[in-house]
């Protein structure tokens, strides 16, 4: 079988799509998950949802460390092509299941094998030269952003043909993804470091958190973003609920406006950032992205009350364009503030920290969104401006 693999020059292609289809299969979810739910039970539906979208990056953040982990100790090969099976599954369970059980337990599932991205971020530090790791650690999170609004797009649309037919097509992408890395993707641990020990201390995935104790700088940055990720998360957990309850959205209506922000968001992180780039510094066009995001909060809640239809669209392209703004150039704050020794503790510090914000952000809003429809985001549209005023007194870096 050694002798079927494909080993390319250069692995790293393998790896972006990889990363694109991966969260492509996740991103499918979103605009089906309350209909879903709604076969269920008619009753809390925001809840259910925030609950099963926080239940994901729950289990994700605690089994990430413990992936990477193994990933040193028995190769990054075998954990990429767990984590993949584990999204087909989990992918299946949620297209097959009959019951809200089967939901958790699909998101579980996916969750506690969703290592692709840590394990692939080691990947491309174990095949990356050092001067180069933050360009493509910026091209991952590119693929990841693409991934997660053209994702909802495809399962947006599939879900004509059935809510669980966008669920066996991200099971299909996944069981391609495995196929691909398969058969194309070689180990890249020594045997050396393969014999390392494995010790479950190690796997907290709260000690991430305690490699940048030294790195002031680094931990005033990461505040400074906790804000925007989870009034981001609050909006990722909740929106579709809104849509549906509110403005009677179905599938293919959310389908064709996470179209139109995957375009606006590729438009901005892949072209207009850096131009933009050449006239404003990373922490400049970050207040810049954040101060916009913080302005469509307060139109999104605003659509609570008036229950305006066509600016949705608008209102959502410029947020695109607030967050695609953001996004980038955070990255490379991350990396520019990291010492030299910690840009990957920084960064799997960087990618933790957005996960926990997944966990509290859709509960939260939908524990807001019961009290009143528009409150979750007048609370996103606060968290946003705390963030903006905490991005000004940063030191330039």
């Amino acid at each position: 079988m050694q002798l079927l693999r494909i080993k390319p020059a250069n692995p790293f292609p393998v790896l972006l799509l990889a990363t694109f289809i991966d969260l492509l299969g996740i991103g499918v979810l979103q605009p089906v998950l309350p209909f879903l739910v709604a076969q269920y039970t008619h009753a809390h539906i925001a809840s259910y949802v925030g609950i099963i979208t926080a239940l994901f990056a729950f289990c994700e953040f605690v089994a990430a460390p413990a992936l990477g982990l193994l990933s040193d100790r028995y190769g990054r090969r075998p954990v990429l092509l767990l984590s993949m099976a584990g999204s087909a599954l989990g992918s299946l369970l949620l297209g097959c299941g009959k019951t809200l059980w089967l939901l958790f337990l699909g998101r579980i599932i996916d969750g506690l094998t969703a290592g692709n991205i840590s394990t692939i971020f080691a990947y491309v530090a174990d095949i990356t030269p050092q001067e180069q790791r933050a360009k493509r650690y910026g091209m991952i999170g590119g693929a990841i952003g693409l991934g997660f609004i053209i994702g909802p797009a495809i399962g947006g649309f599939a879900a004509r043909w059935g809510l669980s037919a966008p669920m066996y097509i991200a099971a299909a992408m996944c069981l391609f993804n495995l196929g691909w890395a398969y058969f194309s993707l070689p180990e890249t641990v020594s045997l050396q470091s393969i014999h390392t020990r494995f010790r479950w201390a190690d796997a907290n995935p709260l000690a991430a958190f305690k490699g940048i104790r030294s790195n002031a700088a680094l931990r005033a940055l990461l505040l400074a973003s906790v804000f925007h990720f989870i009034a981001f998360a609050q909006l990722q957990g909740n929106i579709t609920v809104y849509f549906k309850e509110e403005l009677l959205w179905d599938t293919t209506q959310m389908g064709i406006i996470f179209l139109l922000v995957g375009i606006g968001d590729l438009v901005t992180q892949g072209y207009l950032v850096g131009k933009l780039h050449r006239f404003f510094d990373e922490r400049t066009l970050s207040v810049i992205g954040i101060s916009i995001a913080g302005a469509m909060y307060l139109v999104f809640a605003s659509f609570m009350r008036f229950h305006i239809t066509p600016e949705v669209y608008i209102a959502y392209l410029v947020y695109a364009f607030g967050k695609g703004l953001f996004e980038p150039s955070m990255s490379s704050l991350v990396s520019k503030t990291a010492n030299d020794n910690e840009q990957g503790r920084a960064q799997g510090t960087y990618q933790s920290l957005q996960s926990l914000t997944r966990v509290i952000g859709p509960v939260t809003a939908a524990f807001l969104y019961n009290i009143h429809k528009g409150l979750p985001y007048v609370v996103c549209a606060a968290l946003t401006f705390i963030s903006a005023i905490l991005f000004l007194r940063l030191r330039k870096t």
